[in-house]
């Protein structure tokens, strides 16, 4: 069992690495798309927001998939998917296509974080599942810092850069497909009941309802202020604080590598003062400094505020623990899987919007009206049940949630 817990980490954050990878690679490559293709920034912010909408689809067809057939399977299947359609860009024609082709990445995309956070709640014991799901998750600043390199590289040259990314997806997939066992948790749970169908409306009934609703909500409005200031701060870099394209990259590897630590730190800090709390704590740091982060002009300022707001927006590694442990074993992917999917999926309009709003008050004026939207996040994790030191692990007949929440309710280590 340790040994495979050290495979199932391993593993999860490099297939996560390269889902940040491919997400983060488009948002380097917009200004090239937009000369290469003439589209304007409405249509480039568009793209981000197909991606989105796909990831938000994830949130069913993902969980569904990795809560029947298993995490193995949903992750391979995940994987190839983004892989494939990343990989068609080299080829894609028009603006139309291009749409077409990062919804269905996004599909693939969005399913990776609900089996790596299933995967991970499953094989690692609550006293050390916070560092180790946020370890798995942090692989998303390393995929940013990645994509860095790698745009440099091949930029402006997307096209090519694409196919590469996407064509390297193979080597996750080998490695998961060689080491990984299934989760062990699903498979004694499939053993016993065999016949049982997870769906959606699984976590929608009985008193699991107000968790996922409020979990959906919260994941909702912290990735729209998420999404909305990373999509576009190589552009404000470049557009309003006048940084040439070369610096840039370093820029944004340095944001990235704050993130990388901010996430582990918070990581261990939640282990010890509890999951909830933690994410709390880093809504409210990201809400206070992207604001700061907006209206500096002093480019050497910029370069070390960059890792700080970084560090704060180590929520995103802590939801994979958290909202798992919110969730059964039968239906964890599911009901995770949505509450996190589904919020970026409703995040998607952050990127157009933001496009919107920088018409008339500035990229650096849209960015403060991001930091709202984390600060309302925060409100409603004060509203959401805090998860204690033994995850709810039964295996629940279908109708039978209330008792799940219940139990998380009263074993709080908070």
């Amino acid at each position: 069992m340790r040994r495979t817990r050290w495979i199932v980490l391993g593993g999860c954050f490099l297939a996560y690495l390269f889902d940040a990878l491919e997400i983060v690679l488009l948002s380097l490559a917009l200004p090239e798309i937009r000369e290469d293709m003439g589209l304007s920034v409405t249509q480039a912010g568009l793209l981000a927001t197909a991606t989105l909408v796909g990831i938000g689809v994830s949130s069913v067809a993902g969980g569904y998939m990795a809560d029947n057939f298993g995490r193995k399977k949903a992750l391979l299947a995940s994987l190839l998917t983004f892989g494939v359609f990343t990989a068609s860009l080299v080829v894609v024609p028009n603006f139309t296509v291009f749409l077409i082709l990062r919804f269905f990445a996004g599909i693939g995309l969005g399913a990776v974080w609900s089996v790596v956070s299933a995967y991970v709640v499953e094989t690692w014991p609550s006293r050390s599942r916070g560092r180790a799901a946020a370890f798995v998750i942090s692989a998303f600043p390393a995929g940013g810092a990645l994509a860095a390199v790698i745009s440099a590289e091949f930029l402006p040259d997307w096209r090519l850069m694409f196919l590469v990314a996407g064509a390297a997806v193979v080597v996750p997939v080998g490695i998961v497909l060689a080491l990984f066992p299934e989760s062990a948790s699903w498979a004694a749970h499939k053993a016993d009941h065999a016949a049982d169908s997870v769906s959606v409306r699984d976590v929608l009934i009985g008193s699991l309802r107000r968790t996922t609703l409020l979990g959906t909500l919260m994941a909702a409005l912290a990735l729209t202020g998420y999404w909305g200031a990373t999509t576009w701060l190589p552009t404000y870099l470049t557009t309003e604080r006048g940084l040439p394209a070369s610096s840039v990259g370093l820029f944004m590897t340095i944001l990235n590598l704050g993130m990388f630590l901010g996430y582990n730190g918070f990581g261990l800090l939640a282990d010890h003062i509890g999951r909830r709390r933690t994410i709390i704590l880093t809504l409210c740091g990201v809400a206070l400094t992207m604001p700061i982060y907006a209206i500096t002009t002093d480019q050497t300022s910029l370069l070390w505020l960059g890792p700080l707001f970084g560090a704060f927006t180590a929520f995103f590694g802590l939801f994979g623990s958290y909202l798992g442990e919110l969730f059964p074993t039968r239906a964890r992917a599911t009901g995770a899987g949505f509450c996190f999917n589904v919020g970026r999926g409703v995040s998607a309009f952050a990127p157009f919007g933001l496009a919107g709003l920088a018409g008339a008050i500035g990229f650096s004026g849209g960015l403060v009206v991001g930091a709202g939207f984390f600060a309302l996040a925060a409100v409603v994790a004060l509203m959401l049940p805090r998860t204690g030191t033994h995850v709810v692990d039964r295996a629940l007949a279908p109708h039978d949630y209330g008792d799940a929440e219940s139990n998380v309710r009263h074993a709080t280590s908070e």
